[in-house]
Formats: C-alpha cells, structure tokens, sequence
C-alpha cells in the first residue's frame, strides 16, 4: 500500500476511534488488515481485555477461515449499516464485535470492526462512524482506481517473447503492483470475450479479488479477457472462482490456471487457463468455469501444436452426416469400454451399440479391441471438439 494512503487511513480509523471511544480496526474486504486504532482508555492495556482475534489480524495482517465465515455469515458484505456480531469461541470469537461495512458506489470494499463491550456505542456515535467510512470507501475505490489501470502491463507480459522480453514485462508489471505483487495468485482467460475495446472491459475494482485485467486475441478473429487475481493462499482458490462467476455472460467460458507464487510463472498459469477456457467450450459438461487441474486428457491435448487436417483414419468419421456414429464412439470409449453403460448413457439397446461400433470399424479401419487403436480414436474424437 502506498505511503500517502496508509496516513490517509490511520487517520481516518483513529477519528472512529475517537468518536466511539474504543481502538476501531479497519480491514479490506478480503480481510487483510489496513489499519488499527490506538485509542486510549482504561482498561485498553489490560492485556487478559486483549481479543486474540483482534491480535491475530493486527500480528499477522488478516484473519483465518473460519473467523472470516463467522463473520460473513451475518451479512456484512451486505449490509448498508451497524452488524452486531454475537461472540463464537468455536471459530475463535471469544468477544462479540460491530461491523461497519465500508462502502462505495454500493460495492463492499471493507469493514471497520469494533469489540462489543457494555455499554457500547450510541446509535448516534455509530451514525456519526457510519459517515466517516464513506470516506473511508472514497479512498479504497480511489487507491484501486490508481492501481487498477494495468491493462497494458498485464497484457505486455503475457504477450511477450520467452527470455529477456518476457522478464522485462513481467519487472514492469511487479513494480506496478507493488506490495499487491507478493503474495500467490491467478490467471483467469474467459472466452469468447464480446469486445476487444477496452473502454467495454470491466474495470478491477468492480472485480472481486481481481488486480489486473485486460483483452488480448483469441482463435483467428476473437479476443479473450485475462484477469490477474490475487489469493489468500496458494490452496485457497475460492477468489479466482469468485471473480470468474462474476465475469460470466452468455456463451463465455472461465479457464483458471494453476496458482502462481510468483510473477515469474505467469506465462505458464496463462497457458493453463486458456487450455481450460478451451476445453470448457468443446466439453459442456465441465461446466461454465473450469480448472486446468479438472479438465483431464484436455491438458495435453490443448498443448498440442494446430494441425491442418485430423488423423486421416479418423477423418471419414468427423463428417457431419457421421455425427451419431462419432458420438456413440466417444461414449463407448468414455465408458472404458463398457457396452452395458455406454448403451445407457447414449439411450439404446446394447445390440445396436455393437451394430454401430462395427460401422465404425469398418469406416475407419480401426480395431476396438485393440489398445492403440482405441487411443488414436479417442484422442482424435476429443481433439476435433477443439
């Protein structure tokens, strides 16, 4: 975080503080600590009146898991107002808190949180709070507006040549990061993106979690969008799903890469998510937005150079006027082999699911009893679906 903003908010949670008599803490919304009031009062320096939540985000700088989905649970990320939050210690609460969401334009983009105590604030001491975190928001939306222009680092290094070109793009967009280039992160590519204007592309901070985004080709005459999205961990995907589904229109598909630890590999997690954005336009059933770890034999099928023209055994059987037959291939070879599921699964009789392998047999002079044969089939089946 930049110096000149840090100030702007230590000043403004030590006014809440000051104005609810009692030390205000002021997360992001993904509860990353940004500031902590220092009010004092007596008592405050009572180390057993100390909130091991409230020490943990202030040592480590954000909160764990379950506080964040105890939290959550009581709607903050939607309310407009005060949330009184009851005490859990099963998630590690031991004292209620209140919430003040910190809001822009309508979007959550932080709390400032207070303990409880008795008796706690005044509905007017919280109103007047309540006015300084729109200043508050103000600030936040500002400090990502200045960041969140990164388009054309984001796409220099991810377009870039391997060796020295590529390093140089990816040195620019980490300084233009900052602090918010540590840390893991993901790449996103959805696909096929409607427009490559990037005055149509949405900005990142309407993006949950997203740190930079921008528009780049896709296939001969379309573009794809690539979103940069910062993680908690690198085992914690949830923001990279999150940020993929709000992207999500008619006909567009997410692939998301393999978390990153570093800048360095982001020319391999971009990979990764179009090969996933790939095989989740050939493959419906992988769903809408698809992991490159989830999208099986596709992971090397995508790696593959484009071919001018499909296996030439194969070829007869991808005609359109074959397209039943290619189906009732892919099926039987999908089922492992198995008559008696692949008969079910395509809604006929096992006798004319033989009938039909025959013919495909006989098209293209493969054996199905043979390992190889049903390789190259089943390779080149799910390869034309690229």
């Amino acid at each position: 975080m930049a110096s000149d903003y840090k100030d702007d908010y230590q000043e403004l949670v030590d006014e809440i503080s000051e104005l609810l008599g009692a030390p205000a803490t002021l997360e992001n919304r993904d509860f990353e600590l940004i500031a902590f009031g220092t009010y004092d009062s007596e008592g405050d320096l009572d180390p057993s009146a100390l909130d091991p939540v409230r020490a943990r985000s202030i040592l480590t700088r954000r909160s764990t898991s379950a506080v964040r989905a105890w939290f959550e649970g009581f709607g903050i990320t939607r309310a407009t107002g005060p949330v009184h939050i009851p005490r859990a210690p099963e998630a590690g609460v031991y004292r209620g808190r209140v919430c003040l969401p910190v809001r822009h334009r309508g979007v959550v983009l932080g709390y400032v949180w207070l303990l409880e105590d008795d008796p706690g604030p005044t509905e007017q001491q919280l109103s007047a709070a309540m006015a300084v975190t729109v200043r508050i928001g103000a600030l936040l939306a500002d400090e990502a507006q200045h960041g969140a222009d990164l388009t054309r680092e984001l796409r220099a290094a991810l377009t870039a040549e391997r060796g020295w070109q590529r390093d140089m793009a990816v040195a620019a967009l980490r300084t233009a990061l900052g602090p918010r280039a540590e840390g893991p992160h993901a790449v996103l590519c959805l696909a096929p993106w409607p427009s490559a204007d990037p005055d149509d592309a949405p900005s990142a901070r309407t993006v949950p979690h997203a740190t930079a985004l921008c528009t780049l080709p896709w296939g001969a005459t379309g573009q794809s969008l690539a979103v940069l999205v910062r993680l908690r961990s690198a085992d914690a995907r949830t923001p990279a799903l999150t940020a993929a589904s709000r992207l999500l229109g008619e006909g567009i598909r997410a692939g998301v890469g393999e978390p990153l630890t570093a800048l360095a590999e982001l020319g391999t997690a971009w990979q990764q998510a179009c090969a996933a954005a790939r095989a989740a336009l050939a493959e419906p059933r992988l769903g809408q937005v698809v992991e490159w770890s989830r999208i099986g034999p596709y992971r090397m099928l995508t790696a593959l150079p484009p071919q001018p023209g499909h296996d030439p055994a194969v070829a007869p059987l991808l005609s359109p006027t074959q397209r039943e037959l290619a189906r009732t291939a892919e099926v039987f070879l999908d089922c492992a082999g198995q008559a008696g599921r692949a008969a079910a699964e395509l809604g006929i009789h096992r006798q004319t699911l033989y009938y039909r392998l025959s013919r495909v047999e006989r098209l293209t002079g493969l054996d199905l009893d043979d390992g190889e044969d049903r390789l190259l089939l089943h390779m080149a089946l799910k390869r034309a679906r690229l």
